[in-house]
């Protein structure tokens, strides 16, 4: 039996008997010593990615040649359920593969598919014809039927997906496929990443099961288990950034393996309670309530966790099966289970809105995975609007925290005394403004962090390092579980230690967040961030820089080697692979002296500048007109009143550097501690953190171990590289004089 635990759990990805070895050898590529890809016969990831590729290229090619988006998107989730339906037994064998069938040789798929949806939303069930047998599934997703007439590529795509073994297709990754290719022609669901439902139980284990758990092993008697079945079968989960719903049908389905085995011990205890509680699940998928701000992700969904009970209610059947010696008689065919039909109407519990700026139900816990904005691209992607109403409406959240934290305070304001969350985060959650806003306020407003993931790369679509977060409202006393990635994959080496304490960095040595700017670090004026150049028209080939010189001189008085952080870690030996023009601190008379280097910029860079500002006035505009008092940002203004000079050109730097004969520098990003002295005729480009000294003891301080360690304590990150900033690193290192 062969398992890939990361992407398919409830089954092995292939089972072959020993005689099968020679021939099927191909299952076990991943063996041998340069790993091949392996064939898998009983791959349901692959099976799932078949069956959302298709469906999500018909639904794009109706679109695209006009119909209505919500209808085709209605009408493709309503396949969807009818395709599962009829490889579940929820519907006759192969009723709708038959009628596409049909419809591929001729007949019209506006009445046949139209009629079959219209039943599947009646809740009288037709005595005879085509639909005999049908019976009511709900009024929710079939409430509103809008027949298509479909055309013969896109009865192929429906066609090749309903051939599918819809029985095996994972809807906790199917959702995530499906949404994410609609409207995109160019990528396809084949080749859309999922989030791992390996990660998925690091935070639904947590905080949902593992307390469960031990709440059931604790009960001392049948009355204490009976009481703790009525709280599970009560206890309500949200996921305010919902998605297309895989964090919710995880949740659901753990919480009906909790309720089997609470079940199962209940009857060892006292099989007199089977005649009382019977085995019929009384966990609803209306305890599961989501938010979200994408209207295909809600849709999707909503039909994700209607399945999950008719997919549940199968794994039930087998569990009884197994466990049947706890029941009268030893005797399955007692067995009492829910009905399958009508599915669910779920429009009041996952609902399509801005979870920072709605109400949440009350609930007993709160998981998820909030969306992965990072501060700097917030601006742009929202809007400057939207940015201002956010921060008005989250004033202690400080503005350079990345957007995740917005869903970590508010779901830790959101809690009760006792309840739990568990949340993934960019991991700039622990570090430096992110974490002041976020887990800070978690663990100083009387949160207990229970189990974490420092740091690991994410398996959903954002290319991004991530920390895992498992907290409870309250004080809570022994060990918590603390992780780290320490290789560069997924795969490990990973460190995993158990703590008294987990702090709000995530990290296990000492805790040194708290540590506050020293202001003889400050007034020193010795680390700054390199110079933003903000254009590439202030860029130039060394050949270039050389050429301007060569036709006049005075213009190396503003042209000079950019040094660069990729130019310090490869090129050997590291040497400034561009220069650039710095006309700073010159004003535009002064600066149109050099008149070839000014011609550049005034020509490359003057108009951008120009069209930029253009653009920021209009955004303002907008913003104005919603509220007249909001500050609206003057970026692009401010660059065009001084378009000659660089974005930053960072003039005390330069007035500090320009009294020395070198200085050091190193990367702002980087994996390792690597420090370089630098002639003070060359410029620091803003991939560099620079220091203002040319002694050999401050170079022997910087490059020790122990400001290193410091370093990486105190430090932001991008992805699994370090990076340096001046106000959280050098400003609080403790210098030694």
């Amino acid at each position: 039996w062969i398992y890939d635990f990361n992407t398919q759990l409830q089954e092995p990805v292939d089972k072959i008997k020993v005689s099968e070895l020679a021939a099927r050898h191909s299952a076990l590529n991943f063996l041998f010593p340069r790993a091949f890809t392996p064939v898998f016969g009983n791959n349901w990831v692959a099976v799932t990615r078949k069956a959302a590729q298709s469906v999500a290229d018909a639904f794009n090619s109706m679109v695209s040649r006009g119909e209505d988006r919500a209808t085709a998107r209605r009408y493709i989730l309503q396949s969807v359920v009818a395709m599962f339906s009829e490889d579940i037994g929820l519907l006759p064998e192969s009723l709708f593969t038959s009628l596409l069938d049909e419809c591929r040789r001729g007949a019209n798929a506006y009445d046949l598919i139209g009629g079959l949806f219209r039943q599947m939303n009646e809740p009288k069930p037709a005595r005879g014809g085509r639909f005999a047998g049908v019976d009511y599934f709900n009024g929710g997703l079939f409430a509103t039927v809008d027949p298509i007439e479909l055309q013969l590529p896109e009865i192929g795509l429906m066609l090749d997906a309903a051939k599918e073994n819809w029985s095996r297709v994972q809807p906790v990754i199917f959702g995530t496929l499906f949404e994410s290719s609609l409207g995109k022609e160019q990528r396809h669901a084949l080749g859309a990443h999922f989030t791992y439902e390996a990660d998925i139980q690091k935070i639904v284990r947590p905080t949902i099961v593992r307390p469960w758990e031990e709440r059931i092993a604790a009960a001392k008697n049948v009355a204490e288990l009976l009481e703790l079945l009525r709280q599970l079968r009560a206890f309500r989960v949200l996921d305010p950034a919902c998605g297309s719903g895989n964090f919710l049908f995880v949740a659901y389905r753990a919480l009906r393996e909790l309720e089997q085995n609470l079940l199962l011990r209940l009857f060892t205890q006292d099989k007199r309670q089977f005649e009382k509680v019977g085995t019929a699940s009384g966990i609803s998928p209306k305890q599961f309530f989501g938010l979200d701000v994408n209207d295909n992700a809600v849709e999707t969904a909503k039909v994700t966790l209607m399945l999950a009970r008719r997919l549940a209610g199968r794994q039930a059947h087998e569990f009884w099966d197994a466990h049947a010696d706890v029941l009268p008689g030893g005797d399955t065919h007692a067995l009492q289970f829910e009905k399958d039909l009508p599915l669910d109407n779920l429009d009041a519990n996952i609902v399509c809105a801005d979870a920072l700026f709605t109400p949440w139900p009350e609930v007993d816990t709160i998981i998820g995975n909030p969306p992965f904005q990072s501060k700097n691209k917030m601006q742009k992607e929202f809007g400057p609007a939207y940015v201002q109403k956010l921060r008005a409406a989250y004033p202690a959240i400080p503005g350079r925290a990345d957007f995740c934290v917005y869903w970590f305070r508010r779901t830790h304001d959101h809690l009760k005394a006792g309840q739990r969350a568990g949340l993934v985060g960019t991991n700039t959650i622990r570090q430096n403004y992110s974490r002041e806003g976020g887990l800070d306020h978690v663990v100083q407003h009387g949160g207990t962090i229970l189990e974490a993931v420092s740091s690991q790369p994410w398996s959903g679509e954002a290319a991004v390092h991530v920390s895992i977060v498992n907290w409870i409202k309250g004080e809570v006393a022994g060990d918590k579980t603390l992780q780290l990635l320490t290789g560069t994959d997924r795969e490990g080496p990973w460190e995993k230690k158990t703590v008294p304490l987990i702090n709000s960095s995530l990290s296990f040595g000492t805790d040194v967040a708290s540590a506050k700017r020293l202001q003889t670090n400050a007034d020193a004026k010795a680390c700054f961030q390199g110079q933003t150049h903000g254009h590439e028209g202030f860029l130039l080939t060394p050949e270039q820089a050389a050429q301007l010189i060569k036709v006049d001189e005075k213009n190396c008085e503003v042209i000079f080697p950019f040094f660069a952080g990729d130019d310090l870690l490869s090129t050997c030996p590291p040497v400034p692979t561009r220069s650039v023009i710095d006309f700073h601190p010159r004003d535009v008379l002064t600066a149109g002296r050099y008149s070839k280097p000014f011609s550049i910029i005034k020509k490359l860079v003057l108009p951008d500048r120009e069209a930029a500002a253009r653009e920021e006035t209009e955004r303002n505009k907008e913003v104005l007109e919603k509220n007249p008092d909001a500050n609206v940002n003057q970026h692009h203004a401010n660059f065009l009143r001084q378009w000659w000079l660089l974005g930053w050109a960072r003039a005390e730097m330069i007035r500090q550097l320009s009294k020395l004969p070198r200085y050091i520098v190193c990367s702002r990003v980087t994996k390792r501690p690597v420090f370089e002295v630098v002639s003070a005729d060359i410029r620091p480009n803003d991939s560099m953190a620079v220091f203002a000294f040319a002694d050999d003891y401050s170079f022997g301080i910087l490059q020790s171990g122990i400001h290193w360690s410091w370093f990486i304590a105190k430090c932001s990150t991008l992805t699994e590289r370090f990076r340096y900033t001046s106000d959280t690193v050098f400003d609080t290192f403790p210098w030694p004089q």
